[in-house]
């Protein structure tokens, strides 16, 4: 693994990793959609997501303490579940769970970018955009790890930043408030209590960067001690800054204004703030959060998948392609991102991770609960409680959208099975 650099990446860097993922699409994109899903109180939703979060970053910061790796979560699943097809197709899920979040992303940075134009938000401007931020985030990543960790930590200190001021400025203007903004006369049903529950799969969608960490485990600094420090910064950075920012956005605009502007909640929120201003500033931080965003997530699956192509766990082809396996997978994360960025809304796009990242995460406890408990030195409670609390979510969520938009649901199921059965036969074959 000679393209992997011991050391090359410090704690801030690893942080600015983490955060860089997490907060580009979580605030931006997911906002309006957990307020449709929970209606005026959304903010206390993102405080849920944190709490099941901590719970399930447990089994990874005690899987990196022991077993530091680039392959991050693939290698915790070879540890665990052998290579097998279980491990190979838990591996894949998670790889396109952040492959999906990219392209979230990428058309979050087409919406948000639009906002200063006036455009259709329907227009092909948005996924057009979309996909020239993951053309950019392929030429970046291409330039080594320590233009990547300087570029996404001096990115994220600077959003952090913005998105600081933007929050206590919207907090200032309604008073310190934390009552929800009056309802503009739209008739809204109180949200059931399914309702409340799927809604933290989106926050912990919003969350998830912080396995990103993980996949560079063995490049990091001291990697067994600054690897769990790095995701429990990560996330109660993310988590300061969800809460903030969605209590602000609930004070300066109504429920129904939140929810017919849920792609772009944030920039709406500044008009009645800031006026045209705090728009510009709003869509100013939210390009600068989905580009670092972006380029730390395409660094981070890249190196995966390489080294599961390594551990001849799934398929590979060069395509005439030269370089290193790193940079053909790096092209091929581009590509499918680029696919989902053109065929899918944000909504599904949110969907679909969510649904394929809680059933990975679920197999990676019971991996820890049931192989490597006493290795690792895992409290068993924690780790149960993580899965009770994924499967619980995972339903709720599930039932929400077969009732409200099946073909995700459907597309998302089939997805697994298609990704199950592909390294079955794979594996089957390569014996």
């Amino acid at each position: 693994m000679s393209n992997y650099k011991k050391d090359s990446i410090s704690l801030t860097g690893v942080v600015g990793l983490g955060t860089g993922v997490m907060i580009s699409a979580g605030i931006f994109a997911l906002l309006g959609q957990v307020a449709e899903l929970a209606g005026s109180w959304f903010p206390l939703i993102f405080i849920v997501g944190g709490i099941v979060t901590a719970f399930s970053a447990y089994s990874y910061v005690k899987l990196s303490n022991e077993f530091p790796s680039a392959g991050g979560i693939g290698m915790f699943l070879v540890k665990a579940y052998g290579k097998g097809t279980l491990t190979a197709s838990a591996a894949l899920l998670m790889a396109f769970s952040m492959v999906i979040n990219q392209s979230l992303v990428a058309r979050t940075f087409g919406t948000y970018t639009l906002q200063l134009f006036d455009g259709e938000q329907s227009s092909y401007l948005v996924p057009l955009l979309g996909v020239g931020l993951l053309t950019i985030a392929f030429l970046v990543n291409i330039s080594g790890n320590s233009f990547i960790q300087s570029f996404t930590s001096i990115a994220s200190i600077l959003k952090i930043a913005g998105l600081s001021i933007f929050a206590i400025a919207g907090l200032w203007v309604a008073g310190f408030s934390f009552k929800p903004a009056t309802n503009d006369g739209g008739s809204l049903a109180d949200p059931s209590n399914i309702n409340y529950i799927a809604a933290v799969a989106l926050t912990i969608l919003a969350f998830k960067g912080f396995t990103t960490i993980t996949n560079s485990g063995s490049e990091i600094v001291k990697p067994k001690k600054n690897v769990g420090r790095a995701i429990m910064i990560s996330i109660s950075i993310s988590l300061l800054i969800y809460l903030l920012l969605a209590w602000a956005v609930s004070s300066n605009l109504s429920l129904s204004g939140i929810i017919n502007a849920k792609d772009y909640a944030l920039a709406e929120a500044a008009k009645p703030a800031f006026g045209s201003y705090g728009l510009w500033f709003t869509v100013a931080i939210a390009i600068l959060a989905t580009i670092s965003g972006i380029i730390a997530s395409v660094f981070a699956v890249s190196r995966m998948l390489a080294m599961l192509t390594d551990m001849k766990l799934i398929p590979h082809k060069h395509f005439g392609m030269p370089g290193s396996i790193q940079k053909h997978t790096l092209v091929y994360t581009i590509v499918i991102a680029m696919a989902l960025t053109i065929f899918f809304d944000l909504s599904r796009i949110a969907s679909m991770g969510a649904i394929l990242y809680l059933v990975m995460d679920m197999i990676v406890h019971w991996g820890v609960l049931k192989h490597l408990r006493e290795k690792i030195g895992a409290n068993s409670f924690i780790v149960v409680m993580a899965l009770v609390f994924d499967a619980i979510v995972l339903g709720a969520f599930v039932w929400v959208k077969a009732t409200s938009d099946i073909l995700v649901v459907g597309v998302s199921i089939l997805l697994i099975i298609i990704i199950f059965a592909g390294e079955h036969f794979f594996l089957k074959r390569t014996a």
